[in-house]
């Protein structure tokens, strides 16, 4: 037994147990697949066309895994036009076990698909109010409680900017607020902020920061 499915824009000849290779379906490895889009079915001499499709019939099969196809080159070129453009692309394909041919009427022997190709997956079940709002607090509290050695409590000071700064030796807030002339020199030959550490009064800040001073 036989069907001709189409998913992905394409049509596929499939029989249980083969193997093929789809554009990429929305699901996980190990889900189970449903393959709505019967276009024929063959069974010994008996054959069924849909028109388009066979109605009540279906394939099922099971998502092996989802990979990338090899890389392609796609190269681009018009004449007298000085213009040549040269691409690499690699497709996401899924790779799908058939595990059944399921006639009108006919019931699944296995478990029921998860999923339909082209396809969406079930999806999880939606936490509970509880569980999201323990789920969510632990992060509103880290935002509550900064820390004398964030340096990105400073105004200008991002995760990028902090970095760099570390890299000086640079971890606190104190380490800010009790800077020198000559340490004030140091980050900004090394950073390239002419002035920019007096300009935005850093020093200030750090030592209001760490006395619990807040902008109003």
């Amino acid at each position: 037994m036989f069907a001709i499915i189409k998913t992905g824009g394409k049509q596929y000849k499939v029989a249980a147990d083969d193997i093929i290779r789809i554009e990429k379906l929305d699901a996980r490895a190990g889900d189970a697949i449903t393959f709505d889009q019967v276009l024929m079915l063959a069974n010994g001499s008996e054959t069924m066309i849909g028109s388009p499709l066979v109605e009540g019939a279906s394939v099922a099969g099971e998502l092996v895994e989802q990979f990338r196809d090899r890389k392609i080159t796609v190269f681009k070129k018009k004449r007298r036009k000085k213009y040549r453009r040269t691409r690499g692309h690699r497709q996401n394909l899924s790779l799908v076990r058939i595990t059944d041919i399921l006639a009108p009427g006919q019931k699944p022997a296995r478990k029921a698909a998860a999923g339909k190709a082209g396809g969406k997956s079930e999806k999880p079940a939606a936490a509970k109010p509880s569980e999201q709002k323990a789920a969510k607090k632990p992060a509103r509290d880290k935002a509550k409680t900064g820390s004398v050695d964030d340096l990105k409590l400073i105004s200008g000071v991002g995760p990028v900017l902090e970095k760099k700064l570390h890299g000086l030796g640079i971890r606190s807030l104190k380490d800010v607020a009790d800077f020198t002339r000559e340490d004030i020199d140091r980050v900004d030959e090394a950073l390239s902020f002419k002035g920019r550490i007096e300009r935005e009064n850093w020093i200030q800040q750090a030592r209001d920061l760490i006395s619990g001073k807040k902008d109003d």
